[in-house]
């Protein structure tokens, strides 16, 4: 990866920091606490992220319960999730980029404490306004961590180690726990829907619970960032792409833009696709759906975290491209093994493109504006979340499911195919 340090108007202006501490030579027994207490610091931010991204999946397979009891239509399903994209990319824009100033472990904190509130609103007002308003929460939350605990956790890895090469190795862990916690809380929720009584109370007590812990875990975890000694004046994120390398970054955002418009799929009008089309109303069918799809995103890039951007970029696109033609096929001869089959392998694609795209545009800066650079990647990545999602649920008023879906898949691959080939282009 390149570390081009050119100036960036991605993230807040800096003013002075103190670094004096950067100067003072620790003895060996304080350097091995040091890296200790930043090791644990690491994990207990994984944790946190991993509990945060699996909450936010956590409704998905209960939908169908919600909708049942409630008598809404789909599109209001797809209303719901929207109000969560809509929190992310307000979050994204608003306050993704203040880590950078004010300290990664203060955004790690309020982010999870944002998703306590969002679990508590599920739990004692679950009309549709309540969910609507709980999404928004849950929203928020997400887009508070997301770009802060991905950069958190590569300084942390590299302060436990001591070495910077490790920073990669942590950026395919953050990868895998972002969209590993995604397939969890899927699966999770609808386990406990399907095997425990009170399907939409349970789920969120548990998060309770896991949220609650993770809070407790990252008030013991290093902070990573040098505190301005002057105040430095609030705007908010500009999208606007590192000095000199607007066509890289711009591909990698288009990228992750379609990577995650396969996720939104799978995280709103899927689990209704299969209960209305194919007829698979069991909560866990429906959940473990939506967990095959993150789950196979989380471990693609495990798997292939060794090779290179370029292969991962390209690899990707071959995984993208095959799994969205079988599901299309799928629903149109009514297959469903095919349906949920082609979903794996597209989100087997789908970790590897937005892996590649999230490293490539963090490699743009240096440490000091990664924080910007990463909200902005992420607000591009999670407008493809939700826009998309919107789109096709106000077509389902007025066209039928099979055309809509159909419709969907040849966008996400158009645009998937365009962007990725020109990030291959701009990997390394």
């Amino acid at each position: 990866m390149s570390s081009t340090t050119g100036p960036v108007t991605t993230s807040a202006p800096t003013a002075p920091v103190v670094r004096a501490a950067q100067h003072v030579t620790a003895p060996r027994g304080h350097r091995a606490h040091t890296r200790r207490r930043h090791g644990f610091g690491f994990w207990a931010v994984a944790f946190a992220f991993l509990s945060v991204m699996a909450f936010a999946t956590v409704p998905a397979p209960l939908y169908v319960i919600y909708q049942a009891r409630d008598g809404f239509p789909t599109f209001t399903t797809t209303v719901v999730f929207a109000a969560y994209g809509v929190g992310v990319v307000a979050s994204l824009f608003l306050a993704g980029h203040l880590s950078d100033v004010h300290g990664r472990r203060p955004l790690v904190l309020l982010s999870v404490a944002v998703e306590l509130l969002a679990a508590v609103l599920f739990l004692v007002w679950d009309d549709v306004a309540g969910l609507v308003v709980a999404r928004l929460v849950t929203g928020l939350g997400v887009g508070l961590l997301t770009a802060t605990a991905t950069a958190h956790l590569a300084e942390l890895r590299v302060r436990a180690t001591g070495s910077s090469a490790s920073a990669g190795g942590a950026s395919v862990a953050a990868g895998a726990v972002n969209l590993g916690g995604l397939s969890l809380g899927a699966l999770v929720g609808g386990a406990l829907a399907e095997f425990v009584g009170q399907p939409l109370v349970v789920p969120y007590v548990v998060f309770v619970v896991a949220l609650a812990v993770a809070f407790v875990l990252v008030l013991a975890a290093p902070e990573t960032v040098d505190r301005p000694e002057q105040p430095v004046p609030y705007r908010a994120q500009r999208m606007q792409a590192p000095e000199g390398q607007a066509g890289t970054f711009w591909a990698a955002g288009a990228a992750a833009f379609a990577a995650l418009a396969v996720q939104g799929l799978f995280t709103s009008v899927a689990p209704t696709f299969l209960g209305t089309t194919f007829h698979v109303t069991d909560r866990l069918a429906a959940g473990a759906t939506t967990f095959g799809v993150f789950a196979a995103s989380a471990l693609s890039q495990i798997v292939f975290a060794k090779l290179s951007q370029r292969r991962q970029v390209r690899l990707g696109l071959v995984l993208l491209v095959v799994g969205l033609v079988v599901l299309a096929v799928a629903a149109v001869v009514l297959q469903v093994a095919g349906f949920i089959g082609g979903g794996v392998v597209a989100g087997a694609g789908v970790g590897l493109l937005f892996r590649a795209s999230i490293a490539r545009a963090g490699s743009l800066v240096g440490p000091e504006q990664r924080g910007g650079v990463l909200a902005t990647t992420f607000l591009i990545a999670y407008a493809g979340l939700t826009v998309p999602v919107v789109a096709v649920g106000a077509a389902l008023l007025v066209v039928p499911t099979l055309p809509v879906l159909l419709a969907y898949v040849v966008f996400v691959v158009a645009l998937a195919l365009v962007a990725g080939t020109r990030l291959a282009a701009h990997a390394e």
